[in-house]
């Protein structure tokens, strides 16, 4: 009895000899992703060199991390070779200072920043016909700020608007893997790493201008489960 429970528990799980990964084949995913920035700022360099000696040279600029929902589409180019491309929503990442300013030491809330980081990778499969199938990938990130626009909470930026460049092009490296089931469904891991580049300036109440305060770099860790379809 027992083996016989067995045997139907491994037969569920193992993948169908009709679903096997071919040239052309489609794959849609559905994927809880956490994107967790690895953020590279020196506000208070910038500041204190283009705007007013202000800050402690450490202060910096944190962007928290968030989790959403994502779509991807895979296509098979051949058994091996796959693009993906992944449909992230919009990702809202809240940005504070760390740090002293102006003799206001503690986390400064700025506001939030609101990304579309639509990503294309070419992918190679290592076991595309087995249950198991880990990979690896390369590609470009376009990252475009749908909301770019915060404002200074303390000190001698207080009230000031500050702003994100429009968007950011970069590297995307990726890898992860698919559990093959019957019938076309699969379950997924993945985990990538985007470099995403952009400038950080203020608006000067007094001048009207537009000065350059930080070179962010938000290069973030973005880390995927979900299940997805074989067509």
């Amino acid at each position: 009895m027992k083996k016989t429970a067995i045997s139907l528990m491994l037969a569920a799980l193992l993948p169908a000899m009709n679903v096997q990964a071919e040239q052309g084949d489609w794959v849609v995913r559905l994927r809880a992703t956490n994107v967790k920035p690895n953020e590279d700022s020196s506000l208070g360099k910038y500041v204190n060199q283009n705007v007013a000696n202000v800050m402690t040279p450490s202060a910096e600029l944190k962007v928290d991390s968030n989790t959403i929902p994502e779509l991807d589409i895979s296509y098979y180019w051949t058994k091996n070779i796959a693009t993906e491309l992944i449909l992230a929503l919009g990702t809202k990442h809240d940005v504070k200072i760390s740090g002293d300013s102006a003799g206001v030491v503690g986390n400064q809330h700025l506001g939030s920043i609101d990304a579309l980081p639509p990503t294309l990778t070419v992918q190679w499969h290592f076991n595309p016909d087995a249950t198991f199938d880990p990979y690896v990938g390369a590609g470009i990130n376009a990252t475009f700020m749908l909301d770019r626009y915060l404002r200074g909470s303390a000190g001698a930026i207080n009230g000031e608007k500050i702003r994100i460049d429009r968007s950011s092009f970069g590297p995307a490296l990726q890898a992860g893997f698919d559990i093959n089931l019957k019938d076309g469904w699969l379950i997924n891991a993945d985990v990538k790493r985007l470099w995403i580049d952009t400038d950080v300036e203020l608006n000067s109440a007094i001048t009207g201008r537009w000065t350059k305060i930080d070179k962010l770099d938000i290069d973030p860790w973005v880390i995927s489960f979900g299940v997805g379809k074989r067509f």
